[in-house]
């Protein structure tokens, strides 16, 4: 009952066998390897290295993308495993030498995952090479055996990802994007039709808006794994995000539209015929993003837009007397909604591989696209070769804490010191919070594995028993060990390297309290180095440039608003700054978004926040090709109505940084985004306006109301009572 009960706790935990078949892939591997070269060749190092590389390449590397693309990553980072194992071999002559040479290769290793958070998946095992060549015994002349016996591991360990059990392929962000265009033209379609017929279908509506929006949650970075979600620098994977943010937004304007419905059918709405064309063109989008299927332009969109703004002005064409502020509300949605579908097609084109044309320069949101993946990243580099960068930090604090550690073991010459760098790599992460909780199944998991190990070898001392017992304890470490948590983790990874070594240089039962000694002090080198050396992580460097962004899109609203009153320029720095803050918060959430956050405190909604700016960008660039600068000078009152609105939005943006800044949570009054309510705010003004005019004032305050209502999406961090 006991083995059938924990049998179906592991089948919860691992429905498709993902677990289980890599664990069983590893262990064919190793298993090869290790008995391959430590009794077929009857090479100590042949088969610690490989045993080694087998580890390092398949558990400690955790790589994206399906198996063929995980094979040839692995093959093609060979080069970079020998380097690091070259060095640290070389350097092994002197404590000091190799603690110098684990400060350089642990800052450089961890730093260049600062260009593609993906490459961090590949740090710890390339760290992980040359910590094991940089301890004694100094022997160079074996190294040809080293890199034999890594390289055999690798190349068996990718030809395994291929044809042993590959692992499926997970939904890859493109196919999320793809089903929320798909989602969302759905119900672009349904909202046009309740434009012109509002009850018609009331049923299949309602279930079209919960699938679109079931569908864009669905395409939130963090519910993606680290390795599969969109967080490099270069352009498709920022093209990848900024189409979520238009996604996000497009269904914001799907929801306004639909809750303005006209209360009887107008069956030819110039806001629905554009919904239409939006819808077919989101769709056609999303599926582009499919692999081999034709890029989408936004030509036939940009018609339907033109023929909307032709009609936009003056409402139905037949009613002089005064202007249909509801309709011209609507047709302003509409068209802010066309605008969030384009930047979603120059999106999808970009993230395909094309470079934004002559027909894709309405927006300089994509205006890094046009500048080479090299260019791209060295972008990336410098913005984060800065005193206040969180990455810099956790590079620098991983390096130190090795070095320290590599000192450590050196100067107390421990038989097997490069447990205590591998305990330190285990439990030191990017934040204090994190480091604490990788704490505790560190120690707690060693000290049961090495009592187990150790009672193990005071009755057993023939390393034939051992070496039957290899394959068993593979599976356990990295299969069953895996699923039941971190505690059964380290102690069947305790018990595997004891059954290893055992074999490798018989030392008994001091072989488990050497370990015990080494992981011990691992553990006390990476709490301290986490603690006391920048212990906030990432989620410090984003809440900094989370209020530094808010409050550069405030400014930039601002001044749109006076420009299009006459009363300043036009906003081409501001909106420079807010796309400049754009790519420092987005590169702090890509690293956050690899953190572990404290589960006592409430997670601001940072896609939301992101998407502010988004909006912001391109509905700015919008709204002043429509309605030029100055466009609503001497208009008093309207003056008045959009000073006071952008102040009330300014005053948010600022209540919102201040919230995100210092983790309050705060009760922000809800502004309200109706066409029935802004027809109340500006009735007092259509006296003697011309519908021009008040084409121009509908559209602007229509705007800065959308971007109050994409605010009050956007909530603070709490602290849990």
């Amino acid at each position: 009952m006991l083995a059938t009960s924990l049998l179906g706790r592991l089948r919860r935990r691992d429905p498709g066998d993902a677990v289980l078949r890599r664990a069983v892939r590893l262990t064919l591997v190793a298993s090869v390897v290790f008995y391959g070269c430590r009794y077929g060749a009857g090479s100590s190092t042949l088969a610690t290295y490989g045993l080694f590389g087998t580890i390092a390449a398949g558990s400690f590397a955790q790589l994206p993308g399906p198996a063929p693309q995980r094979a040839r990553i692995l093959v093609l980072s060979l080069p970079v495993v020998w380097a690091l194992i070259a060095a640290g071999s070389l350097l092994a002559w002197s404590t000091w030498a190799a603690a110098g040479g684990m400060l350089v290769v642990g800052f450089v290793v961890a730093f260049a995952g600062v260009g593609n958070p993906r490459l961090v998946g590949l740090a710890s095992a390339f760290q992980l090479f040359y910590i094991l060549a940089s301890f004694p015994p100094y022997q160079p002349d074996t190294l040809p055996e080293r890199l034999g016996g890594v390289t055999l591991a690798v190349v068996l360990l990718a030809v395994a990802e291929v044809f042993l059990w590959p692992d499926p392929v997970p939904v890859s962000y493109r196919q999320r994007l793809a089903e929320a265009a798909d989602g969302i033209a759905a119900f672009l379609d349904a909202t046009a039709e309740r434009l012109t017929d509002p009850h018609a279908a009331v049923g299949d509506r309602n279930a079209r808006r919960e699938r679109a929006h079931d569908v864009v949650a669905a395409i939130a970075l963090n519910r993606s794994p680290p390795a599969w979600a969109p967080t490099a620098a270069g352009a498709q994977d920022r093209a990848l995000r900024i189409c979520g943010a238009a996604l996000r937004e497009v269904l914001a304007d799907a929801d306004r539209l639909a809750a303005d419905a006209p209360p009887e059918p107008i069956p030819d709405l110039a806001a629905a015929r554009l919904l239409r064309s939006c819808a077919d063109t989101t769709r056609a989008a999303g599926r582009s993003l499919s692999p081999g299927a034709p890029a989408v332009a936004p030509a036939d969109l940009d018609v339907a837009v033109g023929r909307a703004e032709a009609a936009y002005p003056v409402g139905s064409g037949q009613v002089r007397d005064a202007p249909d502020v509801p309709r011209l509300c609507r047709d302003a949605t509409a068209l802010s909604l066309a605008d969030q579908v384009r930047v979603f097609v120059v999106g999808s084109r970009v993230a395909t591989g094309a470079r934004p044309g002559g027909d894709d320069d309405s927006s300089e949101l994509f205006a890094y696209a046009r500048r080479s993946p090299w260019t791209l990243y060295w972008w990336q580099f410098r913005s984060h070769l800065a005193p206040r960068s969180a990455h810099l930090h956790s590079s620098l604090r991983l390096a130190v804490a090795l070095a320290i550690a590599r000192v450590a073991a050196g100067v107390l010459e421990l038989t097997h010191g490069f447990w205590v760098l591998l305990a330190t790599l285990t439990v030191l992460r990017t934040s204090a919070a994190d480091t604490r909780t990788a704490l505790r199944p560190a120690v707690l998991g060693t000290i049961v594995g090495a009592a187990v190990s150790g009672g193990v070898m005071l009755v057993v001392d023939e390393p034939i028993v051992y070496a039957f017992a290899l394959p068993v304890t593979l599976l356990l470490a990295f299969g069953v060990g895996r699923l039941l948590g971190p505690v059964w983790q380290q102690a069947l990874f305790t018990v595997l390297l004891t059954v290893v070594f055992a074999q490798l240089s018989p030392e008994g039962w001091r072989l488990a309290e050497a370990r015990l000694v080494d992981v011990l002090l691992g553990a006390v080198i990476g709490v301290l180095a986490g603690v006391a050396i920048w212990p906030r992580g990432a989620g410090h460097d984003l809440r900094r440039n989370a209020t530094r962004y808010l409050a550069a899109s405030a400014d930039a609203v601002e001044q749109t608003v006076q420009a299009i009153l006459g009363d300043a320029p036009p906003p081409a720095g501001a909106l420079d700054r807010v796309r400049r803050r754009m790519v420092l918060i987005d590169s702090s959430y890509c690293q956050y978004h690899s953190e572990r956050h404290d589960p006592h405190r409430q997670q601001v909604n940072w896609d939301a926040v992101l998407s502010a700016g988004h909006h912001v960008v391109p509905g700015a660039e919008s709204l002043l090709r429509r309605n030029p600068p100055g466009c609503l000078a001497g208009w008093p009152g309207a003056a008045t109505l959009l000073r006071n609105s952008a102040g009330r939005l300014r005053s948010a943006y600022d209540a919102l940084a201040d919230d995100v800044a210092h983790g309050r949570a705060s009760d922000r009054e809800p502004f309200s985004t109706t066409c029935v309510d802004q027809l109340d705010r500006i009735r007092p003004l259509l006296g003697g306006a011309d519908h021009q005019s008040v084409r121009h004032l509908v559209e602007v305050d229509r705007w800065l109301a959308s971007l109050a209502d994409s605010l009050a999406r956007i909530h603070p961090p709490a602290r849990r009572r």
